[in-house]
């Protein structure tokens, strides 16, 4: 068997662009993979372009070798545009491989260990008690893990207006009330987005009796692990870290000094199945669970699910559609075989390859259009995080 193409499908879909890669092969199999960079998929294109020179010809079997080839073969190593690009390539190989076998990719990873897959909710609101009666809906139809986003106070009509400061008091107040309503049982966490610096998430935490929260997502950002270190000397809410990341080199830190409590891997930007299997192992030997990043489509979305049914260190992955959130990231039009959801759980896939089909003839009609994430601002006009 040989590779035969590798067709790039930038489409629109819903509110945002997913990047779709398809391998082919001259026996008639093909894969499907995703990229997990949003907002830069015409970047990521032109390198999954470029591997497809090579590529052609190949044995898609050896994933790998394949693996390390595109790696390494630029000498300049890594970067999260390259590894997305890597990434939607390997799991399309693994759905091919999976296909050629007759089995579903997680026998690929060593089996399945679990049946179902649990998942959290995200919800938010405008206010606490919006807040708050969407959380017990969540609780009412089974969905025990619940993710916040922070509570911003508008003075005026500017929708880039974000002033980091001005949002911890009410976000604090907000979850302190929130837990005194549901109980101590569910899992409750909320994702900052890196939008904080250390001092600014160390007066979030401090201004919340101890047991409010069960994680704290990416408060601050990633490129310096000494900055979340010395953070942890300051609160001792478990962090939940790793989405940005686009290798097992950049975990390492991170998993073997004891930075972060979940690992957020993105199976579509860390460089596949094949860098997951990876980062979940090194995660394993610090008892350190997977908490996969998955607000992309149904491709990622099937990843890791064989992903989360393969590894025994696993809490919950993300999914966004639950009773009180409905993206359109899921098209089932676009995406007519899907992962189904049972309750609170997605149904590990049983058949052949990855368990998902594309539509390429109406992608052709849903083609990409420019999307790029909020350009925040502060009271000053200075740029901040999105």
């Amino acid at each position: 068997m040989k590779i035969s193409d590798v067709k790039v499908y930038p489409t629109w879909v819903g509110t945002r662009n997913q990047l779709i890669v398809k391998v082919e092969t001259d026996e008639g199999i093909y894969g499907w993979g995703e990229s997990g960079l949003s907002g830069r998929e015409q970047a990521v294109a032109g390198a999954v372009i470029h591997y497809r020179e090579w590529l052609i010809g190949r044995d898609p079997r050896e994933i790998g070798r394949l693996w390390q080839e595109m790696y390494r073969s630029q000498y300049f190593e890594g970067g999260r545009v390259l590894t997305a690009a890597i990434s939607a390539i390997d799991v399309a190989l693994h759905d091919v491989v999976g296909k050629a076998l007759g089995v579903p990719v997680y026998q690929l990873l060593g089996g399945k260990q679990r049946e179902l897959v649990p998942c959290f909710a995200t919800t938010g609101a405008p206010d606490l008690e919006t807040l708050v009666a969407n959380s017990k809906l969540l609780l009412e139809k089974g969905w025990n893990v619940i993710r916040v986003g922070s509570a911003q106070r508008k003075k005026n009509d500017d929708e880039l207006l974000f002033e980091p400061r001005e949002t911890i008091g009410i976000t604090a107040s907000w979850l302190t009330e929130l837990r005194q309503e549901l109980g101590p049982d569910p899992v409750l966490g909320i994702d900052y987005h890196h939008r904080l610096t250390v001092a600014e998430t160390a007066s979030f935490c401090q201004k919340m009796p101890p047991g409010t929260l069960d994680f704290l997502e990416e408060p601050i950002r990633d490129e310096c692990p000494e900055a979340y270190e010395s953070l942890r000397t300051m609160t001792d809410v478990p962090f939940a870290i790793g989405e940005e990341f686009a290798s097992k080199w950049q975990f390492q830190p991170y998993l073997e000094r004891g930075i972060t409590q979940f690992a957020r891997l993105d199976v579509c930007n860390v460089g596949g199945l094949t860098e997951s299997m990876k980062v979940a192992s090194l995660a394993e030997t610090h008892y350190i669970d997977l908490m996969p990043h998955n607000p992309l489509g149904p491709i990622c979305t099937a990843a890791s699910v064989h992903l989360a049914a393969a590894v025994p260190n696993f809490s919950w992955l993300e999914h966004r559609v639950t009773p009180t959130e409905d993206v359109t990231f899921l098209d089932e039009d676009l995406f007519p075989v899907q992962c189904e959801l049972e309750g609170s759980m997605l149904k590990v896939p049983e058949g052949p390859g990855l368990g998902v089909e594309f539509n390429e003839e109406l992608a052709k009609e849903q083609a990409f259009k420019f999307w790029e994430a909020p350009h925040l601002h502060r009271h000053d006009g200075s740029y901040t995080n999105w």
